[in-house]
C-alpha cells in the first residue's frame, strides 16, 4: 500500500537513487504447506542445519564481486556489492532471511537464498563461500523459487 508521498526532482530515479534496499525470502519449514501463504513463501520441509546456514551468510556480508551469485543474462558492468546484513529468523516453523544491501544483482537474494538452502541441508559446507565468491555461477547453489521473495523497503 502507498503510505506516502514526496515531489522529487524531476530527474530523480526510484531505482538509480536508492541507497539501500531490504529483502525477505519466507521459507515456510512445516510438513505440509501453509494453505493461506503457499504463494508467497518457499514450502521445504525438509529439517535444515540454521547454524551452518549463519556461518555461511555471516561470510557473505560486506563487499564482494557477486558475479557468482547474479544470473548469466546479467548486463551489469561491475558485480560488486555491499551485503550490509543478512540475518536468518526462525518462528515456529517460519525461516526467514533478511537482505540488506547497497544494490541487488539480477536474481542475486534468489541464488544467495539457494545456496543457503544448500548449506542448511548439508549439501555445502558453510565454509564452501568464500570459495564460492571466488568462481563462477556454476558454483553456487540453485535459484530459489520467486514466491519466497518480497521487496520489504527502499532507503533514499
Amino acid at each position: 500500500a502507498v503510505t506516502a508521498a514526496d515531489q522529487v526532482d524531476a530527474r530523480f530515479h526510484a531505482r538509480y537513487r536508492a541507497r539501500r534496499k531490504r529483502y525477505v525470502y519466507r521459507i515456510w519449514t512445516a510438513p505440509y504447506p501453509h494453505v493461506f501463504r503457499r504463494r508467497y513463501c518457499l514450502h521445504l520441509p525438509e529439517p535444515l542445519d540454521t547454524e551452518a546456514m549463519r556461518r555461511a551468510a555471516a561470510l557473505l556480508v560486506g563487499e564482494h564481486d557477486f558475479r557468482s551469485f547474479t544470473s548469466s543474462k546479467s548486463k551489469t558492468k561491475s558485480t560488486v556489492r555491499t551485503l550490509h546484513a543478512l540475518e536468518l529468523r526462525s518462528e515456529g516453523a517460519w525461516l526467514e532471511l533478511h537482505f540488506e544491501g547497497d544494490g541487488f544483482l539480477h536474481n542475486m537474494a534468489r541464488i544467495l537464498t539457494g545456496t543457503l538452502l544448500e548449506v542448511g541441508a548439508g549439501r555445502l559446507p558453510a565454509e564452501a563461500m568464500a570459495g564460492i565468491l571466488e568462481a563462477a555461477r556454476s558454483a553456487a547453489g540453485p535459484l530459489a523459487p520467486p514466491q519466497g521473495l518480497c521487496l520489504l523497503e527502499v532507503l533514499y
